[in-house]
C-alpha cells in the first residue's frame, strides 16, 4: 500500500512538472557536451529566420510547415512565439496570435492545443510573422524577426522549428508602411505604422494546404538560435516564459451606419449581405460610424478593383476643419461626436491596400485598430471595385461583466455602460491607451485594476502589470513608468503608486505568494525617495519627471516646487506609499523595515507641517513658499492623516469648495474620492460626476484622457465610475487584508434605491436597499466565509454569512 501511495505521487509529481515545462529539457545543468538543447531551460525547438532578408528593418515573413498524420489526434500541443509578433494557421484557419506583450528578459510563448483543426492525412501549420521596424510601437521590445515552435513530446509527429529544413519560408513583398509622427495626428503618437498592401504580390493561399510553395526557401537559425528560458547556464536574448493571461476575446462586429459619401450612393444599413461597387474611372469615398468607441481588426472583403486604390482612415472622433479647429494647446476641436458632421472632417492613421483584380480577397491589417469613425477612400482605374463586406473583429482582454449596478438614476446607468466600455476597449495583453500609445502606465495601470477587480473579480492583467514593472527596474531602484517599451521614461511618483499597487492587492487578495516576490523593488523604491530628503526632512530637486495630474498649475503635470526646491504634493505621496508598504513588511514579518518606514513617514508629515502648513488658509502649500495651493496635495494630507483624523471633513470641506486651489483633473478624482471616504464625506461623490456627465453630453462612448477636448477619447484612468459606483455609492469595501472582512457603508444621495450585485472573491455580494428619509431597509446576502459590518447615518450593525434583513 504504501509502494502504491508512492507511486501515485510520483505519477502527479511527473504529470505537474511535465506541464509546468514540457518545452524545456530536464537535464542537469552542469552539461559539458556540445547540444545545447540538452541544457536545462533549453528548448528543443530552435528561433528561425529568413535566411537573406534584414532581420533587423520592416518586413513580414511567411512560415510554412507540412506534415503528415494517420488520424486525428485527440490532443496536439504546440509552444509558439515570434518576434515581433505571430498569427498562427492551422489548415488556411486563424488558431492564434501572439506572443502576449513582455519584454526581452520576459518573452511570452503561448500554449496551444491545435487538435481540432488538424485532420488525418496532410496538414499545414503557417505562421504570419511582422516586424514593425524602426517605427514599431513603443510598447514593442525586438531582437530581431525570428519565429519558433516547439511541439509536445506526446504528440504523433514532431513539427519543431528544429530541424529547420522541414520548414519554409517566404517574405511576403506585398507589404510595406507609412510611418505617423505625433504631429500628423493630434498628439503624441506611438502606436506603430500604418499598412500598404499591394494585393497584386500576395501569395493568396499561402497558408493552405493546396498552395504551392516549392519556391519558397528554407529558413536559417536565428542569430542567436537557440531557444532558452529563464535561469539558462549561458547568455541569450529572449528568456521564453508563459504566457500568464488568456486569449483576446475576438467578436465580429458590422459596421452598418453610414455618415456621408462621395461620388457614390449608398445607404445606412450598409453591407447587410449586400456589397457596394464603385464604378470604374470613380474617386468615391465613404464615411462610416460604428456608433460607439472599439478595438480590434477591421476586415474588408473586397473584388475586382485591378489598379485601384483604397485609403481606409481610423478615428476616435471627427474633427472640425483645419480652417476652424486649431485651439491654444494645438490640438484638433472635436465638438460633440454626433453633430455637425459636414463641418467636419477625418483625421487618423490609416491604411492603403491595392485591389489585383482577384475575388473575394480579404485585408486585415497586421497591428490592432482603434476607432469609432472609418473612412473609405477609394480610386478606381479602368476596372470597377466590389467591397463584399467591411466589419470589424474586436478584440480585447476577455474581462466579464459581473458586477451589476442598477438605480433609478439613468444617468448613472449610462455612465456605467460608458464607464465599463471605456475600461473593455483599455484592456488588451496590457492595460493600454487605445489609439495613441498602446503604452502601459503604472498610474493608469492602479486605477483600470481596481475598476476590473470590482466588476470582473478579475486580477490576472493586474498581476501582470505589478510584475512588469518590477521587470522595469533601472538601476537607481525606480521602476520605469510604462512597461514593456523600448524607449525609457521615468516618473518617480509611479513607482510609488507601482508600491501602492502593492498595497491594493495585499488588501484584495489573500496570495503572499506572489506578492512576497516585490519586497526588495519596494525597498529600492522607497530608499531612492529617502535619498532625495535634505535637511528640512522634505524631498527636495527630484530628478526625472515627477508626474502627477494633467491641471492648470502644474507645468507639465508636476506640482511646483518639484524641481527646483521642496514639494509637500511629493513628499506626502511619498508618505502615502510608505503608509502602505508598513503593513504589507510586517505581514511578511519584516519588523524592522516596518518600523523604518513607518518612523520615516511621520518625520516627513512633521516636516511637510512645519515647513508647508498656512495657518492663514489652515491648508498645506505646495511648496515652503506657501504662495500656491491644490486640491491634490491636501488630499494626500487627508489620507495620510498629517491632518488629525478629527479635522479631515473640515479639511475636505475646503477642498471641495476652495476655487482658488489648483483643481484635479477626471484622473485624480479617483484619489479625491478616497479623501471624501475617508472623511466620511462620501455623500459628496456625486459631485464629482459633472465631468463624467459634460463627457456624455458630447456624445463620447467611452471616457477620455481628459473631459475637455482630449487627445484620447478612451483612456483607463476614467473608467473609475464603475469602481466608485461600486465601493462609494453601494459602498462594498474591506475591512481586513485579503477581502476577509467587509464593510457595507453606502451613500444613496439623491438616490432612494439600489440594486448591486458585486463578485468578491469567496462568492456573490447582493444588495438590494431602498431608502426612505432617513431610514434604510433591505436586504444584504454576504458569500459563505464572509462576515462583516454595515454602516448608515452613523449606526453599525453586524452582518453575517447568508441573509442579512436591513431595517433602520
Amino acid at each position: 500500500m504504501f509502494n502504491n501511495k508512492i507511486a501515485i505521487l510520483a505519477f502527479f509529481f511527473l504529470l505537474f512538472s511535465y506541464a509546468s515545462v514540457a518545452q524545456e529539457s530536464k537535464v542537469k545543468i552542469n552539461y559539458e557536451g556540445k547540444d545545447v538543447t540538452s541544457l536545462k531551460h533549453a528548448w528543443a525547438a530552435q528561433w528561425i529566420t529568413h535566411p537573406t532578408s534584414s532581420t533587423l528593418d520592416y518586413n513580414v515573413f511567411l512560415f510554412r510547415r507540412e506534415f503528415e498524420l494517420e488520424k486525428k489526434p485527440n490532443q496536439f500541443i504546440i509552444y509558439v512565439s515570434a518576434d515581433n509578433r505571430y498569427k498562427l494557421f492551422v489548415n488556411g484557419k486563424k488558431v492564434a496570435m501572439g506572443p502576449a506583450r513582455g519584454d526581452i528578459n520576459n518573452w511570452r510563448y503561448e500554449t496551444l492545443d491545435i487538435s481540432s483543426f488538424l485532420t488525418s492525412g496532410k496538414n499545414i501549420i503557417a505562421a504570419e510573422v511582422v516586424n514593425f521596424g524602426e517605427f514599431r510601437h513603443a510598447a514593442q521590445p525586438t531582437f530581431q524577426t525570428a519565429f519558433i515552435l516547439q511541439g509536445d513530446a506526446s504528440n504523433p509527429v514532431d513539427i519543431n522549428t528544429r530541424p529547420r529544413e522541414k520548414w519554409k519560408v517566404l517574405e511576403n513583398e506585398a507589404y510595406s508602411y507609412t510611418p505617423f509622427v505625433s504631429d500628423s495626428l493630434g498628439g503624441y503618437y506611438a502606436a506603430g505604422p500604418g499598412d500598404i498592401l499591394d494585393a497584386n504580390k500576395y501569395p493568396w493561399g499561402w497558408n493552405e494546404k493546396k498552395y504551392d510553395d516549392s519556391h519558397w526557401q528554407v529558413p536559417r537559425p536565428a542569430t542567436v538560435e537557440f531557444a532558452v528560458g529563464r535561469g539558462f547556464l549561458f547568455g541569450s536574448t529572449w528568456f521564453l516564459v508563459p504566457r500568464t493571461i488568456p486569449m483576446m476575446e475576438t467578436t465580429k462586429t458590422q459596421i452598418t451606419k453610414v455618415v456621408r459619401s462621395k461620388e457614390i450612393k449608398v445607404e445606412t444599413p450598409i453591407f447587410q449581405n449586400k456589397s457596394i461597387t464603385i464604378p470604374a474611372h470613380t474617386t468615391a469615398s465613404i464615411l462610416l460610424d460604428q456608433t460607439h468607441h472599439t478595438i480590434g481588426y477591421p476586415e474588408m472583403i473586397f473584388s475586382g478593383g485591378k489598379k485601384s486604390k483604397v485609403k481606409i482612415t481610423y478615428a476616435e472622433a471627427l474633427f472640425y476643419k483645419k480652417s476652424k479647429t486649431r485651439t491654444a494647446h494645438g490640438g484638433w476641436k472635436k465638438g460633440h461626436r454626433n453633430q455637425n458632421y459636414n463641418d467636419k472632417e477625418i483625421r487618423g492613421y490609416y491604411d492603403i491596400v491595392y485591389p489585383d483584380g482577384g475575388t473575394k480577397r480579404k485585408y486585415t491589417p497586421l497591428a490592432m485598430r482603434t476607432y469609432r469613425f472609418v473612412q473609405l477612400d477609394i480610386t478606381t482605374q479602368d476596372e470597377a471595385l466590389t467591397i463584399n463586406d467591411f466589419y470589424g473583429i474586436y478584440t480585447a482582454y476577455p474581462f466579464e461583466e459581473k458586477a451589476k449596478f442598477n438605480v433609478a438614476d439613468q444617468k448613472l446607468n449610462e455612465i456605467w455602460e460608458v464607464a465599463w466600455r471605456t475600461l473593455r476597449n483599455s484592456s488588451a495583453e496590457t492595460f493600454i491607451d487605445p489609439y495613441y500609445e498602446q503604452l502601459q502606465y503604472i498610474g493608469d495601470s492602479r486605477v483600470q485594476s481596481m475598476v476590473a477587480i470590482y466588476v470582473a473579480n478579475d486580477d490576472q492583467l493586474m498581476r501582470k502589470a505589478i510584475r512588469s514593472f518590477d521587470d522595469s527596474r533601472l538601476p537607481n531602484g525606480l521602476t520605469a513608468s510604462r512597461f514593456p517599451s523600448y524607449i525609457v521614461q521615468i516618473i518617480p511618483t509611479y513607482s510609488l503608486f507601482w508600491v501602492d499597487m502593492i498595497h491594493d492587492y495585499y488588501w484584495y487578495r489573500n496570495d503572499p505568494q506572489f506578492l512576497e516576490q516585490f519586497l526588495p523593488g519596494m525597498v529600492t523604491v522607497l530608499d531612492w525617495f529617502e535619498r532625495h530628503i535634505d535637511n528640512t526632512g522634505m524631498l527636495a530637486n527630484l530628478e526625472w519627471w515627477n508626474f502627477t495630474d494633467w491641471t492648470k498649475g502644474f507645468q507639465n503635470g508636476i506640482p511646483p516646487g518639484t524641481d527646483d526646491g521642496h514639494s509637500a504634493n511629493i513628499s506626502l505621496q511619498y508618505v502615502y506609499a510608505l503608509q502602505h508598504a508598513v503593513p504589507v513588511f510586517r505581514y511578511f514579518g519584516k519588523n524592522e523595515l516596518a518600523d523604518k518606514y513607518e518612523k520615516l513617514a511621520i518625520s516627513i508629515q512633521r516636516a511637510v507641517l512645519q515647513n508647508c502648513f498656512s495657518p492663514s488658509k489652515q491648508l498645506i502649500a505646495e511648496r515652503p513658499e506657501k504662495d500656491v495651493f491644490s486640491q491634490h496635495t491636501n488630499i494626500f494630507a487627508v489620507l495620510t492623516e498629517t491632518f488629525p483624523a478629527k479635522d479631515s471633513k473640515k479639511i475636505m470641506e475646503k477642498v471641495m469648495t476652495d476655487s482658488t486651489l489648483i483643481q484635479t483633473s477626471i484622473y485624480f478624482k479617483f484619489y479625491l474620492a478616497r479623501a471624501l471616504q475617508k472623511a466620511e464625506m462620501g455623500e459628496r461623490y456625486f459631485e464629482l460626476l459633472e465631468p463624467w456627465e459634460y463627457m456624455l453630453s458630447q456624445g463620447m462612448t467611452t471616457f477620455g484622457e481628459t473631459d475637455k477636448n482630449p487627445r484620447s477619447d478612451c483612456h483607463g484612468w476614467s473608467a473609475t465610475p464603475c469602481f466608485e459606483f461600486l465601493h462609494t455609492i453601494a459602498g462594498i469595501q474591506p475591512t481586513a487584508a485579503g477581502f476577509k472582512e467587509v464593510l457595507i457603508a453606502p451613500h444613496f444621495g439623491k438616490l432612494d434605491q439600489m440594486e448591486v450585485s458585486f463578485p468578491h472573491p469567496a462568492g456573490e455580494i447582493k444588495l438590494n436597499l431602498k431608502k426612505k428619509g432617513d431610514k434604510v431597509k433591505g436586504d444584504i446576502d454576504l458569500p459563505k466565509g464572509v462576515n462583516g459590518k454595515f454602516r448608515y447615518n452613523g449606526k453599525t450593525i453586524e452582518l453575517k454569512e447568508g441573509c442579512n434583513k436591513i431595517k433602520y
